[in-house]
Parts: structure tokens; C-alpha cells; sequence
């Protein structure tokens, strides 16, 4: 057995432990004891890298073009500009004045929260608005999976109000449930979406906020713009400075290519942002991922985002083609992302295909079937010409060995809807 299957084997074993709820653990010891009960009933998040952490890795929606900057100086020759014996800036002016100018729509630094990456600012936004056992937030699923692990390790309650099948927010139930329990504080919109990667139009989000600026007691919403650098739909900070219970979250983790450093933000209404610099832990941001962020937000950094766009998306378009024209897929969803999601016929099994792709191929990517409205689908990164060459080419090669075979018949795409039928071959 080789290194890399012992370290899959441990990260499997690793992963089954951490799955399971405290209470069912027959061994437990004082934690199980003393620990808070909705701790111990936590399932925890699972990232990507749970999985696998080797092969062509198209599953985290990460940028295979890499980053767009790097910290300035290295250890040959020794260089320790950074002052890394002294604590960094608990505030991050520079960093915020360098975001300011590149989003624009006359943001101010007292506008933004610099966190490690989004999910502390979802996190704060939880512990500062929400009581615990009493509070609750509205998630829309399908949506990003640490809405619901932060709720539970917070205590506070979900509520659900599911996309369309298009992926497309239901505003008048999202309205009436939010405006008939007091106990929503917090609403949260993924924008584009994911696993979705669809975008909620700006119009859509703007009637929330106005409705909600109306609602006796109000409630917060919160814009998930994990993927925004990649949709041409525009982002809701636009919306910032008109409507005080917007705040948006944005990172660099996507298309800047620094998922890496971990560093996001959170943008919104200046008295939102106080309290969170009031909650957040005292240096929460490090020097050397203050100083790459600095950089990727310079002009050299932000030539080099849009070159890395610019290839993603006409990627984006090559594999969509592709995808589209497959015999082994039924359908192929519009994008606004760094990532497409796609059904696979029902005669085949999408989390079997996702498992021989990662095992036997080394092609890495992220079944989603067991998500709402995504039945037998897998979510792909686009990557690199090269890797999503290989990943189309042992997904169809996976798919033809797994496909049913039918005596005298073959697979035959019928209509633009992708809608397969089997003729006989002549």
C-alpha cells in the first residue's frame, strides 16, 4: 500500500469518527459529560479535502490558474520586513482602503470586516444577532453547507425556505415566514449560488431588504458572494449604502486564487461592522495573509484576476459544450460560477462515477445527488485546459463502461433538452 493510500485510509477513519455524534460514542469521556448538548449533537462540516487531498482536484471550486500575488520577500536572502515578532494590525486599515478603491460604489473602510475567510464573518454575525435557543436564521437550500454547522454550533435554530427548481429564490414565502416570526434575525442568500452556481438577481435581493425595512421587528440579510467575480449579474454591495440591513460577504479565496491564506470580508452598514470588530478575536488576521491580500488587490495583482477570469469562463464554456453533447448527461446548469453542476441519465449512478473518477483516474470532482433538486448530479471545478480535458475524457470513459448496454442500441441525444433515447444501429 502506498503513502497516499495510508493517508486516504486515515483521512476515511478520521472523517468516520469526526461524523459521529459525541453521544453515540461508547468511549467517551469527560467531553461527552460536559460539553453542550448541540455540541455534541454537531455533525461537522465535510470540505473537500476530507476526501482526497491528491489527483487533478476540481472539487473545491478552488483556482487551478493559482494565485495572484505572494508575499513579498522570502528566506534567501532572510528578509523580515513584515516584523512577524510583532503582532499584525487588528484592523487591517491599508487592506480595507486597497478593497474600498477595487469594489468602489463609495465603500469606506468603516464599511468593512476583515476576517479568515468568510465563514468567520458568518460566524460572528450568528453569535452577535442571534440568541441562543431562541434565535433563528432562513437558509434556502440547496445552499453552502456551514450556514447549518454554524447555526447548530451557535444553538441557533434553521429555517428553510427551498430554491425553485430553478434555483431562484421564492420571495413571497421567504417574505411571509420571515415576517411572521420575530425570531429570523438573520437571512442568508448565496449568490451565486452553491452547489447551484446560479446567480439571484440584484432586483430580487433589493426586494427583500425594502420589505424588511418595513418589518417591525427587522431582520439582517446576508448576500454569500463567494463566486461573484465570475457573474456578470454585479454584486450587492451596490445595495449597501441604500439599504442599512444588507451586509455581503466576498473572499479571496475563489478567484483571486488565495484560498490559501484564508482572508474574506464582510461588508455592510458601519454599525454592523463595529460590532463585529468588537467580537472578533484581537489580531484575527496574520501579517503574511495581510500582506498577499495587500497584493492581490494591487494593480499587478488585480491584471493578473483578470486574466485568470477571462480563461476560467471561456474553460466554463468549453466544458459546458462539452458536457452538453455528452450522451451520458441529461442536463448541463447555466453558470455564473467557477464550477458547473450536471445530472448524469438515471441509468447510471452519479456517486458511483464521482468515486471511480477520484479512485481509479485520480479525477477529483464533488457528487452532489443527495442535495435538493440535484439528483444524481456532480459538481466540477473548471480547471486548467489540460485537466478538463482529462476530467471530460475518463468521465466518458467511466460513463461508457458503466452505461447499460442494450443489444443493437446506442445512445442518442434526441433534443437541445439533452433528453437521451436509444435506435437501433443501422
Amino acid at each position: 500500500m502506498t503513502s497516499s493510500t495510508n493517508e486516504h485510509e486515515e483521512k476515511k477513519e478520521q472523517c468516520s469518527i469526526d461524523g459521529k455524534n459525541a453521544k453515540d460514542n461508547k468511549n467517551a469521556g469527560i467531553a461527552s459529560k460536559l460539553a453542550r448538548s448541540n455540541i455534541l449533537e454537531l455533525h461537522p462540516y465535510r470540505c473537500a479535502r476530507d476526501d482526497y487531498s491528491d489527483g487533478i482536484l476540481l472539487d473545491a471550486n478552488e483556482n487551478s490558474f493559482g494565485p495572484t500575488s505572494l508575499p513579498n520577500n522570502s528566506l534567501d536572502p532572510f528578509n523580515n520586513s513584515l516584523k512577524l515578532e510583532r503582532y499584525p494590525d487588528p484592523y487591517q486599515l491599508h487592506l480595507k482602503q486597497l478593497l474600498c478603491k477595487y469594489r468602489g460604489h463609495n465603500l469606506r473602510p468603516a464599511n468593512i470586516f476583515v476576517g479568515v475567510g468568510s465563514d468567520e464573518a458568518i460566524d460572528l454575525l450568528m453569535r452577535i444577532f442571534c440568541k441562543p435557543s431562541c434565535d433563528k436564521i432562513l437558509i434556502t437550500s440547496p445552499t453552502y453547507g456551514m450556514y447549518k454547522v454554524c447555526a447548530k454550533v451557535n444553538d441557533v435554530q434553521l429555517v428553510d425556505v427551498p430554491l425553485t427548481t430553478e434555483f431562484q429564490l421564492q420571495i413571497p414565502e421567504m417574505l411571509s415566514t420571515a415576517s411572521s416570526d420575530s425570531t429570523i434575525k438573520l437571512m442568508f442568500i448565496c449568490s451565486p449560488g452553491n452547489p447551484t452556481a446560479c446567480s439571484i438577481p440584484l432586483e430580487h435581493i433589493e426586494k427583500i431588504a425594502s420589505t424588511a425595512m418595513n418589518t417591525n421587528p427587522s431582520y439582517i440579510i446576508v448576500v454569500d458572494e463567494a463566486y461573484v467575480d465570475f457573474s456578470s449579474k454585479g454584486s450587492a454591495i451596490a445595495l449597501i449604502n441604500k439599504y442599512s440591513n444588507i451586509v455581503v460577504l466576498q473572499t479571496l479565496s475563489k478567484a483571486f486564487g488565495l484560498a490559501g491564506v484564508r482572508c474574506g470580508f464582510c461588508i455592510g452598514s458601519p454599525d454592523v461592522i463595529q460590532l463585529m470588530n468588537n467580537v472578533k478575536a484581537p489580531y484575527n488576521v496574520n501579517s503574511l495573509t495581510s500582506e498577499t491580500a495587500c497584493n492581490a488587490l494591487s494593480l499587478p495583482g488585480v491584471n493578473v484576476l483578470d486574466k485568470h477570469i477571462t480563461t476560467i469562463l471561456q474553460q466554463r464554456e468549453s466544458v459546458a459544450n462539452k458536457l452538453n453533447e455528452s450522451p451520458y448527461v441529461s442536463k448541463v446548469f447555466p453558470s455564473d460560477s467557477n464550477f458547473l453542476l450536471f445530472r448524469l441519465n438515471l441509468d447510471l449512478d452519479a456517486k458511483e462515477i464521482y468515486k471511480i473518477m477520484a479512485d481509479t483516474h485520480g479525477i477529483v470532482t464533488r457528487y452532489r445527488g443527495s442535495e435538493l433538486h440535484c439528483d444524481n448530479c456532480i459538481r466540477v471545478t473548471i480547471g486548467t485546459e489540460e485537466e478538463n480535458k482529462q476530467f471530460f475524457d475518463k468521465l466518458s470513459e467511466t460513463c461508457a463502461k458503466k452505461a447499460p448496454k442494450i443489444k443493437g442500441k446506442k445512445p442518442i441525444i434526441t433534443s437541445k433538452h439533452h433528453i437521451v433515447s436509444f435506435r437501433l444501429c443501422q
